[in-house]
């Protein structure tokens, strides 16, 4: 796991496929993991938020059997290549400790570990939390934006993070250029920065962090990271095309001087993401948005979410639309349409 990490991985947010009554939809469940190992993807990422939080609610009972039906699909496949599987964790310490317990049993390789909803603790207290579960599972840190659901933590949270055995990654999400660079700084400046990966899930500025070379001056030494990959509910759509993308910028990562297509493609990309992921509603309709898409390509057969009430927002179907037509070169539907009926097979 350790050098697949390391060298730089698209790694999807997985969604939930559910029936017009809200239930789980088994086998389009399984086609979005065929999907997503056909398309060349590194890992999934499941149980997070574009699963929906909603799955761990009593009534529910998905977390387990989600978390199950991926796990049998990439065991099944024998890929012959690294394939990470990599379980949400939420909420105060004993459920997260559970939801570990639970991903480790069923083989998965690290937990996201997501610190939101949890507003009234101190950053001892989180810092406690997250000793806990890297005790049972490698930890993959998650710096979340304040806007649907996080909230900013210091520079010296996250220097105290990264020191923490058992922290192997940290996927920085809080759509603040300030607070990323708080991240990559504090990372740097630890002792074990070359044991952490470093992945971006700011779906505004996805190319221009994984093409930029941070660089510090740590104890008079010139310290040097990268963002290596992604993590992020905007790959959970057009993967293949994303893994496409990752693959040509690792090729002029490190180079003297990168072409100025790439800004215009780093404005391509967020522009698509901000039809899906709804920024203009403070991204009401983001998951809504990722089934519209995977909808329109056959993998999902509805937009439902388990929330009745989660839909689009207004006028965001016209900005897929729009994006659709002004982005052809990001989408994977060909891709898509030429393998859809073996994933959708039993």
């Amino acid at each position: 796991m350790t050098k697949a990490l390391h060298d730089g991985l698209v790694i999807p947010a997985h969604p939930l496929a559910l029936t017009a009554e809200r239930i789980l939809d088994e086998r389009r469940q399984r086609a979005l993991t065929r999907y997503y190992m056909a398309a060349g993807a590194g890992g999934v990422a499941v149980g997070v938020h574009s699963t929906q939080f909603e799955i761990r609610d009593k009534e529910v009972g998905l977390f387990e059997p989600v978390l199950r039906l991926a796990a049998e699909e990439v065991d099944r496949a024998e890929l012959g290549r690294p394939f990470l599987k990599i379980a949400g964790i939420c909420g105060p310490t004993e459920q997260a400790l559970a939801e570990a317990d639970i991903a480790v049993g069923l083989g998965y390789d690290a937990g996201l570990a997501s610190m939101g909803g949890l507003r009234d603790w101190t950053e001892a207290q989180h810092l406690r939390r997250i000793e806990q579960i890297a005790r049972r599972i490698p930890v993959i840190g998650f710096y979340l934006q304040p806007s649907v659901g996080g909230r900013v933590f210091s520079y010296d949270f996250w220097r105290q993070l990264a020191d923490i055995p058992g922290v192997v990654a940290i996927k920085m999400a809080p759509f603040n250029r300030y607070q990323t660079i708080d991240v990559v700084r504090a990372v740097c400046s630890s002792s074990r920065r070359d044991e952490i990966a470093l992945y971006t899930g700011n779906d505004d500025n996805i190319v221009a962090d994984l093409l930029t070379t941070y660089r510090f001056m740590v104890a008079g030494q010139l310290v040097e990271k990268v963002i290596v990959g992604g993590l992020l509910g905007h790959w959970a759509v057009w993967t293949h095309k994303a893994v496409e993308l990752l693959e040509q910028i690792k090729q002029i990562r490190g180079d003297a001087a990168v072409a100025r297509e790439w800004l215009t493609r780093n404005i391509e990309v967020t522009d698509s993401n901000a039809a899906f992921f709804d920024p203009a509603h403070g991204f009401a309709g983001c998951i809504p948005g990722i089934h519209e898409v995977l909808r329109r390509q056959g993998l999902m057969a509805g937009r439902w979410c388990l929330n009745p009430h989660e839909e689009l927002s207004p006028g965001q179907m016209e900005e897929i639309d729009r994006v659709y037509r002004a982005y052809p070169n990001l989408h994977d539907d060909a891709f898509v349409k030429e393998h859809l009926a073996e994933w959708l097979a039993d």
